[in-house]
């Protein structure tokens, strides 16, 4: 069912005009219900009760038992937005059905399209009459190939879990689309458009194809993000509640797969000097504000503390838009992946404001959650239970942007969730009668005022939130009776009201760090609505760089001297008004071959091609890169002093070390950088002519060097087999493998034929549109460089050109005589 305000919405203009010519005030914007959409009379509910592990099957007739909670659809991270399209998943109700469902709404012409998967809820521990409230289904839709991506919850199962093995070959399910799936028209969006394994079913056991049962079992917490640049990121949970640690992984849409993962946080954490117990987390990765952050509450492996289950707040953010590097703690303090202490990014703990200490009296299971608005608040709730003396207090934690010190207040009335749009912060929810409310502070305040409340229409269960653009998409389950339940959509205006005219920049982000002598796109988006814009100026360090008048609004930036440079975008209307956007600060440093800090590498070597692979205490030879166990072929360089510790990111494994006993031998150590002992120390070396490495020890002089015989150990020998090579696996805007980037179209003005070159890009995407955004050309620009013929299509005129590599999208402009 819609809702036409159109009609309504004239009345309350022509209104408002004559109010205001009496002098009388009209707040116009408010909080508003634009639309509402049935979904389906057929979500899956558990109605039954909870019943323990071992509960027989009572028939498909009877209720729908569960064994942690009762929500399964609408539930998880599954609702996101698309262009004009929002994609929710959910499983078919009832009890005998099950089957796995997507559709996909269009918010322009009002139209459904839901595609029906052939597998089907799991129930706890494969036992399908005992509903899994963990067996979510999440979705992500890439918005730079149109892929759709679903990652479904097997809640850590694995060969052994459960102990009948009957997820043995199903412990991880993952489905995604072909390219360009999301935007097809609807009787095009069909099953056939994903991608179906190897006996034609459409589940996966790994990101990338085959199986990787070490990487890929005993998972949890699915969940999809995007960055700035529009890459999409999945992140999971690894292991159990009290010894957990989170991955992520970033997709490469160039060439549709999934980087290997990047470790926050690792397994068995008290094998690191100076942890005591292990620890796993309870809460969130998202991508917020320009940067990727992570906000959690510990759960620790000491089970004779006050705390029952989960205690204090932990938070965290990255100076890169991958995550792989620049970690900071909320002070600015940096930190390598992964993080071994969990109290070096400690910010406060809910436990201090309740009085019990007697061993687990203190209970903080739920009410936890944070987000950060544009501006740079900080908004951490939480939720603490004393059990000792029978006080429950709920908290506000929030930094003002600019501020030092968190401010904690216990006049707040909780929340489970609290989101951002803009500078504004909300809290949404189900009032007890069921009905939706919103309340609003401004961002870096606890003045929260309910906005919005509907207090009439249909009552709902529960419901899942998604938040863009200032519009909220609230996925909701009705209430009723039986396992099978409709699910709605309802599309609520937040009333985030922008400047009509506006510039913001939209690259490079704040923070970032590029060589000296590479060249960065600065870009920004500019827009009047109320005129056009005429301009768009670039400064830096407050003086004028240069100028774009059409959008893309772009120029190339090649500084020649190391240090810290401001930029900022100011906008020219029509009129000649002016608008600036805020300024960003960007470093350039001299680029140093042997600094490979920033960034985790397979090391291969020169002559033999074999590469370094960590076995036991060993550093042993392997034919190949994949790898045995999580990181056993993957190094970082950590600075030491003056010196590199060469870290293996098998978490168990730790630095190497330049043995004399057995003579030459290099080992794994089990110590985490950064050390300074003599025998874990190196010096980087680099050779400019065929771009190798030599790793030469501190405390002999010696060389890791790769033996005719195959043994990897430390010599003073300094031939070839002493050189490696360093392959790096994440990709990073700090990645030496990247120097001087700059898309270029020559000649221009063109006339038959014109070249696209982008440096070091191998299998990016081109795409060409028209200053009206009709797309003329697609390609792949193989080898960074590709001539294209003019065979007609292409009309005197300007024309955008798109670069999609797998660092970021390029962006400039060509003309065609």
């Amino acid at each position: 069912m819609k809702r036409n305000y159109l009609v309504i919405s004239k009345y309350v203009a022509l209104i408002s005009t004559c109010l205001l010519l009496f002098g009388i005030q009209v707040l116009q914007a408010q909080v508003t219900l634009e639309n509402e959409i049935k979904i389906t009379d057929f979500g899956l509910h558990f109605d039954g009760t909870q019943v323990s592990s071992g509960a027989a099957n009572a028939g498909d007739s009877a209720p729908y038992d569960f064994y942690f909670g009762r929500n399964i659809s609408a539930h998880g991270d599954c609702i996101k937005t698309y262009n004009e399209f929002v994609f929710m998943t959910w499983y078919k109700g009832g009890k005998s059905e099950r089957n796995v469902m997507l559709t996909r709404y269009n918010t322009i012409t009002g139209t459904m399209a839901t595609i029906e998967f052939p597998h089907r809820h799991t129930g706890y521990q494969n036992k399908y009459w005992i509903g899994e409230s963990h067996n979510t289904i999440a979705v992500g839709v890439s918005p730079i190939n149109g892929t759709i991506h679903l990652l479904y919850d097997m809640h850590s199962y694995d060969n052994n879990r459960p102990s009948d093995g009957s997820l043995s070959n199903d412990y991880f399910r993952y489905s995604y689309s072909i390219a360009n799936a999301a935007a097809l028209p609807d009787v095009d969006f069909t099953l056939d458009k994903f991608v179906q394994n190897s006996t034609g079913g459409y589940k996966h056991l790994s990101l990338n194809g085959g199986v990787d049962y070490s990487n890929f079992s005993a998972l949890t917490y699915p969940k999809f993000f995007l960055n700035d640049m529009g890459d999409l990121f999945m992140y999971m949970r690894e292991g159990g509640n009290n010894n957990g640690a989170y991955k992520f992984s970033k997709y490469n849409a160039s060439n549709s797969t999934w980087s290997s993962f990047t470790q926050f946080n690792v397994l068995n954490a008290k094998n690191q000097p100076g942890i005591t117990y292990n620890w796993g987390l309870y809460g969130d990765i998202k991508y917020v504000n320009r940067k990727m952050r992570i906000g959690f509450q510990k759960r620790s492996a000491n089970n004779t503390d006050k705390y029952e289950y989960q205690n204090g707040v932990y938070y965290a953010y990255s100076d890169d838009q991958n995550g792989f590097t620049g970690w900071k703690n909320h002070q600015g303090q940096s930190f390598a992946l992964p993080l071994y202490d969990a109290d070096f990014i400690k910010v406060m703990e809910p436990g201090d404001y309740v009085q019990g200490t007697n061993a687990n009296s203190i209970s903080i299971v739920s009410g936890f959650d944070w987000t950060v608005t544009e501006q740079g608040d900080v908004h951490i709730i939480s939720r603490v239970r004393d059990n000792q003396f029978g006080v429950t207090k709920n908290l506000h934690t929030y930094k003002p942007a600019g501020a030092t010190d968190f401010i904690t207040s216990e006049a707040f009335s909780g929340a489970d969730e609290i989101y951002t749009s803009g500078d504004n912060i909300f809290i949404i929810g189900l009032t007890s009668g069921g009905r939706v409310y919103v309340e609003k502070a401004e961002g870096g305040t606890n003045n929260f005022t309910r906005v919005y409340e509907a207090t009439s229409g249909r009552t709902f269960d529960h419901g899942q939130i998604y938040i863009k653009n200032g519009k909220l998409y609230y996925y909701l389950m009705e209430n009723g009776s039986g396992n099978a339940l409709p699910l709605y959509l309802q599309i609520i205006d937040l009333d985030i009201i922008q400047d009509p005219f506006r510039v913001s920049l939209s690259s490079p982000s704040n923070g970032s760090i590029y060589n000296v002598g590479e060249t960065v796109q600065i870009s920004a988006d500019a827009v009047d609505e109320n005129g056009s814009i005429s301009k768009v100026e670039f400064k830096v360090n407050g003086a004028l760089y240069g100028e774009d008048t059409t959008a893309p609004y772009s120029i190339d930036w090649t500084p020649s001297t190391a240090g810290d440079y401001t930029v900022q975008a100011v906008a020219y209307n029509a009129s000649n008004a002016t608008v600036s956007s805020p300024e960003i600060t960007v470093n350039f440093r001299v680029f140093d071959p042997t600094d490979l800090t920033g960034a985790i590498y397979r090391i291969k070597n020169f002559v033999t091609g074999k590469y370094m692979h960590s076995v036991d205490s060993d550093v042993v030879e392997s034919d190949n890169s994949t790898n045995v166990a999580p990181g056993d072929k993957e190094w970082e360089f950590v600075k030491a002093g003056n010196y590199y510790n060469i870290e293996s990111k098998r978490s168990d494994k730790g630095i190497l070390r330049a043995a004399g006993n057995p003579p030459n031998d290099i080992i794994n150590t089990g110590f985490a950088a950064p050390r300074e002992d003599s025998d874990k120390q190196f010096v980087v070396i680099y050779n400019s002519t065929d771009g190798t490495y030599q790793f030469q020890t501190r405390n002999g002089s010696n060389y890791i060097y790769h033996n005719v015989n195959g043994i990897i150990e430390h010599v003073s020998t300094s031939d070839d087999r002493s050189k490696w090579i360093v392959e790096s696996t994440t990709l990073s805007v700090n990645d030496k493998a990247f120097e001087k980037v700059s898309l270029k179209v020559f000649p221009n003005p063109a006339s038959k034929s014109f070249t696209i070159a982008l440096k070091d890009a191998n299998n990016a995407n081109i795409v060409i549109s028209d200053m009206l955004g009709k797309i003329i050309y697609k390609n792949t620009l193989e080898n960074g460089k590709l001539l294209i013929e003019n065979d007609g299509r292409f009309k005197s005129g300007m024309y955008l050109v798109k670069v999609t590599s797998e660092r970021q999208s390029y962006y400039t402009k060509f003309v065609l005589k």
